[in-house]
């Protein structure tokens, strides 16, 4: 089955890729020894420009918690701007997409929205280090009546939606048709509208959608921790969170093709994948590359996961 296709607004693309893929985020400190050398172990400042070496986009996670401040995004942007054709995709703060919004004030959350453009995504718009803006739905915000969409699109009324390329994550099943294998119609049309992108997700908590609304496509891989993905993690848990997680080859493989497809019909593809945990994302990142053709250098990536002793004594 194709991708549903339905647009023809073209966007300014700054880096000549037609996929670009990467991971969300860069800073985590067990990625040590498993892709970042010991030698940079207490570097953290060097780590952007050895993620660089392998990937040439970065999801920012950390916006979502805090609204980073001048010096912060300063700070990026001097990064970023030392390294050829780089770019960082943001996702939107919290205090819009799981608390403004969902607690019935659709005016706040696009006010607060409109100041993170501001002090965000502009500067790093300007420096030509911009990807795209994740707005990331809360899986509390569902879609009960007409009121959910006029939420949305005040806050899509308010972004520089022309300037910026946006791509929304939606989380709760009521946006979903009754097939539940696609947006609702009317969710569809106001994305086209405003040209923003759907962002398709491989992960425990929501389909894999078809439908392209902008022609730039957004996909993250969470991982497919079905067991733990909506409760707390076990103690005894070896994965040390919901997003740690290791795709197989051939879940991976499954992919090649709607990727491919992608690429034909979106004038650029942006991947990130988000089950961080123990460098598995650059592992399963590094593979993609190579699966769709992407030239990159190579880096072996060694997974060593933390079994308990019980799951020891089963499998030995």
């Amino acid at each position: 089955m194709p991708w549903t296709i339905s647009y023809t607004i073209l966007y300014p693309i700054i880096i000549d890729m037609a996929a670009l893929i990467g991971c969300s985020g860069w800073s985590y400190d067990d990625w040590i020894e498993s892709f970042y050398p010991a030698s940079l172990g207490s570097k953290k400042s060097e780590w952007l420009a050895y993620y660089a070496k392998f990937f040439p986009t970065v999801e920012i996670n950390s916006t979502f918690y805090r609204v980073p401040n001048s010096d912060i995004v300063k700070a990026w942007i001097e990064k970023g701007s030392k390294i050829d054709k780089f770019e960082f995709s943001v996702k939107m703060p919290e205090v819009v997409t799981h608390e403004s919004i969902v607690n019935d004030s659709a005016e706040k959350a696009a006010a607060q929205a409109s100041s993170f453009e501001t002090i965000c995504i502009e500067p790093l718009a300007n420096a030509g280090l911009l990807g795209s803006v994740l707005i990331q739905l809360s899986p509390k915000f569902t879609l009960d009546d007409e009121k959910s969409l006029n939420k949305l699109r005040a806050l899509f009324e308010v972004v520089n939606h022309e300037k910026f390329s946006y791509a929304t994550e939606f989380r709760h099943r009521t946006w979903l048709n009754e097939a539940g294998t696609d947006l609702k119609a009317d969710v569809l049309d106001l994305l086209r509208e405003f040209k923003i992108t759907n962002v398709i997700v491989d992960g425990p908590g929501f389909p894999i959608t078809r439908s392209l609304t902008s022609n730039i496509a957004y996909v993250r891989f969470h991982g497919r921790n079905y067991d733990i993905w909506f409760r707390d993690e076990k103690e005894d848990d070896y994965r040390i969170n919901r997003y740690d997680y290791l795709y197989t080859d051939e879940q991976l493989n499954i992919w090649k093709p709607k990727i491919q497809e992608l690429m034909e019909n979106a004038s650029q593809v942006r991947i990130y994948f988000n089950n961080h945990g123990r460098a598995k994302a650059v592992k399963n990142a590094l593979f993609m590359m190579d699966l769709i053709g992407i030239q990159h250098e190579q880096k072996e990536i060694i997974i060593q996961d933390q079994m308990t002793l019980g799951e020891f004594t089963r499998d030995h």
